[in-house]
């Protein structure tokens, strides 16, 4: 299952102010992410964010594709409420006002996976 971890370059310093913006974080109604059609063509597994000094790192396990979970997140009211309650804490701005411009900041955000190792599941049958 695919992993995506996104950057967000922040002010160090402020680790408990970016930390308190997570107890009222309201996640989306559904982990399913559905095309105009209302077909089913990604879904959010589960998510994690890591912060230390100028660097916090939301993770995201998904299946099917990045952008349509880019997509989607861009239009989560909890995500947008994230996005604006972040914006006095980063040292770069972040262009998250539009579902565009969330989507393009998004994906520029991503960074590279070199690793990613799963557990591998041994057999019992014998």
């Amino acid at each position: 299952m695919p992993i995506a971890a996104i950057r967000y370059d922040i002010k160090a310093g402020f680790e408990d102010e970016i930390a308190a913006i997570f107890t009222d974080y309201r996640r989306p109604a559904s982990p399913s992410v559905r095309d105009d059609g209302g077909a089913e063509v990604a879904r959010i597994v589960g998510t994690a964010v890591f912060l230390k000094e100028d660097t916090m790192v939301r993770f995201i396990e998904f299946e099917g594709d990045i952008e349509s979970v880019a997509r989607f997140m861009a239009e989560q009211p909890g995500v947008r409420e994230f996005e604006r309650k972040i914006v006095p804490y980063l040292a770069k701005p972040r262009d998250t006002a539009t579902v565009e411009g969330f989507v393009r900041t998004f994906t520029a955000s991503v960074m590279r996976c070199v690793s990613h190792l799963g557990q591998t599941r041994l057999s019992t049958a014998g």
